[in-house]
């Protein structure tokens, strides 16, 4: 008795020590390496609370106060902090944000296999719960950055004539009185309706159902990442049932985009090519042909599918930004009505000699200076060029960021830095135009121009592909407005005050514009 006795004791023993021996294997790792991670961490300045329950604090502060946090930390850095570096406290992980264009160089320049963008998005965006598994794929950056930017001349005509079908549809303003219009919500419809004439074609841009889809996607998204990154990754599949409608809205976009991709592939194997009498040039072409470049001659069997999703990630894309961007131009329009005057003569001249044309958008410097000053004193983030770092990754001046960190530039920081810009924290419509009548000088302070003071298209090889239809598609906009309308806030009120998550900027989602129509037009 007292023999067994001890043989199991000995055997209860000996899995204890086991267990021990392998939690010891599989725990210690892991504490030296998060050891040796804080501690390049913690080599790096903290702007706030750095403790392990204060930055909790610090980071609910920053939900609130990112753009005073940011601009605190980029202007230290400039003083005080060696490496021009410093890092907040967000709820679930660290930001480092770096500053100085010898940090912001080694950022556009680093590999993708060092620094990932497409990492730090799912991330931040959670693409996988909130956009889908096929957020990541080959097609649409190359279709952006060439097809969609090639056709915008030939088609300018078609997306000018759905900027006013739209806007007399949503904006049927009167001479004779004011109308109030709830402005994000309202550009958010023009801005699907006109990017969609130019992606997919009549009569579906315009289908109500096909542009409630596209706004509410985008907002659904936006709105599921923010909760779905306080989650561990183990909850995030069920969280997901209850925040997000991505199944749903592919559903949707299903019904409405399958049986133009599956007649336009019927089309091909009658015709037996790809170039089929009268094909369209739009975004469905773009991507089923990019698909069988990639593919070799040969698609994958679920293109349908897959398209379906490229479109409506495209749009997730175009919606949210432009729309951000033209609000804010809007907003910025009626609270300053001595700019439209000047404005307008430009625009006017500028027609009359190229007609509505993306030539003619490329010869108003006044209202790409104002776009651009907008957007500098806006934007879409107080942050930019947000990367992954995949493995340690050193800048030039000996910083150190480690692997599994998010690092990106101090935008707002930037975009208010006296050292770029006189007087930074003014509105100066004509800003850049003024700079553009110096010899040398007319190219380099476009809006859609490679400028190292300003960031809100990103930079490197990981730039905005989108930049240039959407600047244009904007200016055409604003234009329209201009030369249709008369629009000022109520008690001429002025900009609203802006929404910040985070680093996230949303202009004021409930003010309210008036608008009404000039004799003129």
């Amino acid at each position: 008795m007292s023999f067994r006795s001890s043989s199991s004791s000995t055997r209860v023993f000996q899995a204890i020590a086991l267990g021990v021996i392998l939690l010891a294997t599989y725990l210690i790792p892991k504490v030296v390496r998060w050891r040796n991670r804080m501690a390049k961490l913690n080599a790096i300045p903290t702007v706030g609370n750095s403790g392990f329950f204060s930055s909790y604090i610090s980071a609910r502060r920053f939900k609130d106060h990112a753009p005073e946090i940011i601009q605190e930390g980029y202007r230290k850095a400039s003083l005080f902090y060696p490496g021009q570096a410093f890092k907040v406290p967000l709820p679930d992980r660290w930001h480092v944000i770096v500053s100085g264009e010898e940090m912001v160089n080694d950022l556009k320049k680093a590999s993708d296999f060092d620094v990932s963008f497409d990492d730090a998005t799912s991330e931040t965006m959670q693409t996988e719960y909130t956009l889908g598994k096929d957020a990541k794929n080959p097609y649409t950056i190359p279709v952006v950055r060439s097809s969609l930017t090639r056709a915008l001349p030939s088609q300018f005509h078609d997306l000018q004539d759905e900027i006013e079908a739209s806007f007399n549809d949503l904006i049927p303003a009167k001479e004779t009185e004011w109308m109030k219009v709830s402005m994000l919500s309202t550009v958010m419809k023009l801005v699907s309706r006109t990017s969609n004439r130019f992606f997919v074609g009549l009569p579906l841009c315009r289908d109500p159902d096909y542009v409630d889809l596209n706004i509410n996607f985008t907002i659904d998204a936006f709105n599921g990442a923010t909760t779905l990154r306080h989650y561990p990754g183990f909850l995030k599949p069920l969280v997901r049932q209850f925040l997000t409608n991505v199944p749903e809205c592919m559903a949707r976009a299903q019904k409405h985009l399958a049986p133009i991709i599956e007649e336009r592939l019927a089309k091909e194997k009658t015709y037996g090519t790809l170039d089929w009498p009268d094909k369209p040039n739009d975004l469905i072409t773009w991507l089923l042909d990019e698909a069988h470049v990639q593919g070799n001659g040969k698609r994958p069997e679920d293109i349908v599918t897959k398209t379906v999703h490229y479109v409506i990630l495209v749009n997730f894309a175009a919606i949210h930004t432009t729309s951000i961007t033209f609000t804010n131009t809007i907003y910025y329009l009626a609270a300053n009505p001595e700019i439209a005057d000047p404005l307008r003569e430009e625009i006017n001249s500028t027609l009359q000699e190229l007609g509505w044309t993306k030539g003619a958008m490329g010869k108003m410097i006044k209202l790409d200076s104002f776009l651009k000053e907008t957007q500098r004193l806006t934007g879409v983030s107080g942050l930019s060029m947000d990367r992954m770092v995949l493995r340690d990754f050193t800048f030039s001046n000996g910083t150190v960021v480690p692997a599994g960190t998010i690092v990106g530039t101090a935008l707002y920081g930037l975009h208010h830095d006296e050292a770029h810009y006189d007087d930074p924290e003014t509105f100066r419509p004509f800003r850049f135009s003024a700079v553009r009548e110096h010899d040398g000088e007319n190219l380099k302070h476009q809006m859609v121009a490679i400028d190292p003071s300003f960031g809100l298209f990103g930079g490197g090889r990981h730039m905005c592909p989108g930049r240039f239809f959407a600047v244009n598609e904007i200016k055409a906009l604003i234009a329209h407005v201009l030369l249709t309308y008369d629009v000022k806030f109520e008690d001429d009120k002025g900009v609203p005050p802006p929404v910040w998550n985070g680093a996230a900027y949303s202009p004021n989602r409930s003010a309210e514009v008036m608008f009404r129509k000039r004799a003129e037009a």
